[in-house]
């Protein structure tokens, strides 16, 4: 298998363990969406402010290794028309029950996100993907893709995490790893990464988070740093995700 095999069946297993991305909002939370009364999280701890996404009635969305029937849902309470992309056949399994349980259609495609994204150029509004990329090894080519296939005018809303988290142990005590972190180059890595079941993950640094949007067209207009909802580094408010909210002008 290659890595993107294993994360899938490992991100299955977990949401069957009960994983908290896994878990679908329930019918309550749907209706104070359509009520206008909902909040979304692209980084652990912080909703992402409701300015972001401007007005999403007759939007385009593209959940981009969204799957969970958490963030998916509440758009489309509020008028969006949604496409979900996710390579786990679980995530997917929940955006599909959450949609026949209320009655509403979306568009789910199981795909990998490293390979080119199965869409006609400028086919969305609003591309949503929170903290999803530590488990690819390249994320430049998720840029230009989004890029791609967000219309002009279009808004990409992205999590990710602070390459430091890498350099520590599972306990954020010691810093054991030399930066990037890269499991596929480095035994001890995969190792370290096997003993937690964490999957297959890859540090990435602001250059290419940022940077990489930017050399794909974006033009960056909104950030903020969350903290983790565990560990050491939470416990001492030490931001170690950001978000960013990024605009194709051209």
């Amino acid at each position: 298998m290659n890595y993107q095999d294993i994360n899938s069946q490992t991100i299955d297993r977990w949401i069957d363990e009960g994983w908290e991305w896994g878990q679908p909002i329930d019918h309550e939370t749907y209706l104070r969406a359509k009520n206008g009364n909902w909040q979304v999280l692209l980084t652990p701890t912080k909703p992402v402010p409701r300015e972001w996404f401007g007005d999403l009635a007759g939007k385009r969305v593209l959940g981009l290794a969204s799957g969970g029937g958490q963030q998916m849902p509440i758009f489309t309470a509020a008028g969006a028309k949604c496409t979900i992309l996710d390579y786990s056949k679980r995530q997917l399994e929940s955006e599909r029950l959450v949609a026949e349980r209320e009655g509403y259609g979306i568009e789910i495609i199981r795909a990998d996100m490293t390979k080119p994204l199965p869409f006609a150029d400028e086919s969305f509004d609003l591309i949503f993907h929170p903290v999803s990329n530590c488990y690819v090894k390249d994320i430049l080519p998720i840029w230009r893709e989004c890029h791609r296939v967000l219309a002009k005018g279009g808004v990409l809303l992205a999590g990710f995490d602070c390459q430091i988290v890498y350099a520590y142990d599972s306990e954020e005590r010691e810093i054991i790893n030399k930066l990037p972190f890269d499991p596929l180059k480095n035994p001890d890595q995969m190792k370290q990464l096997a003993d937690e079941d964490c999957g297959v993950q890859f540090s990435h640094s602001l250059e290419e988070e940022i940077g990489g949007q930017i050399a794909a067209g974006f033009t960056l207009t909104a950030l903020y740093e969350d903290i983790g909802n565990y560990g050491r580094l939470a416990e001492f408010n030490i931001p170690t995700f950001v978000a960013t909210r990024s605009i194709k002008y051209n």
